[in-house]
């Protein structure tokens, strides 16, 4: 199974999430302060620590959690190409809402004395992806190890099942919230699959995150100057101004567009056709592709 191009391509949400959660609990750990920031019976109630409700979503625990973590919300960064950065942002928000609601639900019903509390980090945002991974994301290889039969899938599962026991009950528990928050996401539970970010909040998160983004890569040069539009290239020649020319000439489909359609499960016959109608855009061959299977 190829999860796509390797690094954050066309994935800036997950690169957001990667780098805040992982510079949160290093900044966090390294004071020794990183199990204070789970939830707990005692913080919650006697000490009105209501802030950890916040902290409980980004930091991890401890070291074993961090590195299994980040890997899986690296690794499930294919969901934002899936469906678009846009949508990836309404399931993240839905996911760790929902989780961390559940989470404190179980924290004040059970009365669970103990100070240590629910495991932190985005368990939330990486079990609810689970859900979709199951469901979205095709068995393209299978191989036998030891009599045992696995997939290219099951490597996956081993390191999300690594983190769910991680600490057990403590981990546990906001495992099942996140199954049960892309349990929630899956049902389009109030219509959530339909829900977008107003182009307004989402041009000001990337304002705010623009320093982690990418810069420069969705524009091309004609003759030394930036090209409105990447995906034609004009071939003007002479030493006189640079004129838009009459008939662009469309390329073709890149290979790594292509390449990452397939991971996503599609016909590579029919991701070239996307690309092709929609002038090699991502998303808008992405749409295509669902709006085909609907």
């Amino acid at each position: 199974m190829n999860s796509g191009p390797s690094g954050f391509s066309n994935a800036p949400v997950s690169k957001v999430a990667v780098i805040a959660c992982g510079v949160a609990s290093v900044i966090v750990g390294t004071q020794g302060g990183a199990k204070a920031c789970s939830l707990c019976y005692q913080a919650l109630v006697k000490k009105h620590q209501y802030w950890r409700v916040l902290t409980s979503s980004c930091i991890f625990s401890s070291t074993p959690e961090l590195i299994f973590g980040l890997y899986l919300v690296y690794f499930f960064r294919v969901f934002e190409r899936q469906i678009g950065s846009n949508k990836y942002s309404v399931f993240l928000l839905f996911s760790t809402v929902v989780a961390t609601i559940l989470n404190v639900v179980y924290v004040l019903v059970s009365k669970d004395p103990s100070p240590l509390g629910l495991s932190s980090g985005p368990y939330g945002l990486v079990f609810a992806s689970f859900v979709q991974f199951f469901f979205d994301i095709p068995t393209s290889a299978r191989f036998r190890l030891f009599g045992a039969q696995f997939s290219d899938k099951s490597f996956v599962y081993l390191a999300g099942l690594q983190l769910l026991l991680s600490a057990w009950k403590r981990s546990l528990i906001p495992g099942i919230c996140g199954l049960l928050a892309g349990a929630a996401y899956r049902i389009n539970l109030l219509g959530i699959r339909r829900i977008k970010l107003p182009e307004a909040l989402a041009s000001a998160a990337t304002r705010v995150f623009a320093p982690l983004l990418p810069r420069g890569g969705a524009s091309s040069s004609v003759n030394g100057r930036r090209a409105s539009n990447p995906q034609y290239v004009g071939g003007l020649q002479g030493r006189g101004p640079a004129l838009a020319p009459s008939a662009p000439v469309l390329l073709p489909p890149p290979e790594e567009s292509i390449a990452m359609l397939v991971s996503m499960g599609f016909d590579r016959n029919r991701a070239i056709q996307a690309l092709t109608q929609a002038r090699n855009d991502m998303t808008a061959a992405t749409n295509l592709l669902l709006e085909g299977q609907s």
